[in-house]
């Protein structure tokens, strides 16, 4: 009994992970597509593709997914009607969200959104009720071992960079939207993780634990699980350990 106990549990296991990765591929291919339509289908005149393109090799896609992912948003092989949104909501405990996405269906989204908000103990707000907790910035980080701290400084100022800040295991480079592509391109041999990201004002960070930390874990969960949803960003520190079980 407990062997196959076992096995279920295994075989339940592997089903959430591959859900999991078939959502990844579904949202990388999506800004795959948008980033060719907008910048065209040669990722070296392309920085929003060829970021689109290194994050869809970190999560394994194979190449010929992406490579249909391109020829849709140049129009060959379909016609992209995608259109980019940030939404703003509210969550329990002064829990504020940020919602970053892709959809073909407005109406649609905001509606499933909102109702994703009114049943975590929330609701969706008017713009810049949020936002201005954050700052938009180029996120870089690269492994500590792939470099010291004294020559990523030299490369990443040079380039444009902000500010380089320890994030234990790792190195943490900020730059402005505008400078990402130059810092990410003079890092790129590094093989960082990288993106364009709201970051939230430490100031405006807001510490939950307890049943309270498990409630927004959960809410912050299942909006980023969202089809539509690309990123979710949420001004609340919580526990290690309610995120792991819980979160996104």
């Amino acid at each position: 009994m407990s062997g196959h106990s076992k096995w279920s549990t295994i075989k339940r296991k592997k089903a959430l992970v591959d859900a999991k990765k078939g959502k990844i591929f579904t949202k990388i291919a999506r800004e795959i597509m948008v980033a060719a339509k907008e910048g065209g289908a040669d990722p070296s005149g392309n920085p929003r593709l060829r970021l689109a393109l290194v994050q869809a090799r970190a999560a394994n896609m194979p190449r010929e997914n992406q490579e249909r992912a391109i020829k849709k948003g140049t129009g060959d092989g379909g016609t992209v009607t995608f259109e980019g949104f940030v939404y703003e909501g509210r969550g329990p405990q002064g829990s504020s969200f940020l919602i970053e996405g892709l959809t073909d269906n407005r109406n649609r989204t905001v509606a499933e959104i909102r109702m994703i908000l009114s049943k975590g103990g929330g609701e969706m707000v008017t713009s810049g009720a949020i936002s201005w907790m954050f700052d938009r910035r180029g996120v870089i980080e690269i492994a500590k071992e792939a470099i010291a701290e004294d020559a990523l400084m030299e490369r990443a100022l040079g380039a444009g960079a902000e500010d380089i800040q320890d994030w234990g295991g790792s190195w943490g480079v900020l730059c402005a939207p505008t400078d990402f592509a130059a810092v990410q391109g003079e890092l790129s041999d590094l093989e960082p993780t990288a993106g364009i990201r709201y970051l939230i004002k430490p100031e405006n960070e807001r510490e939950i634990e307890g049943a309270a930390a498990i409630s927004v874990a959960k809410l912050w969960s299942i909006l980023d699980e969202h089809d539509d949803v690309q990123a979710c960003y949420c001004n609340a520190s919580l526990p290690d350990e309610v995120m792991e079980e819980y979160g996104p």
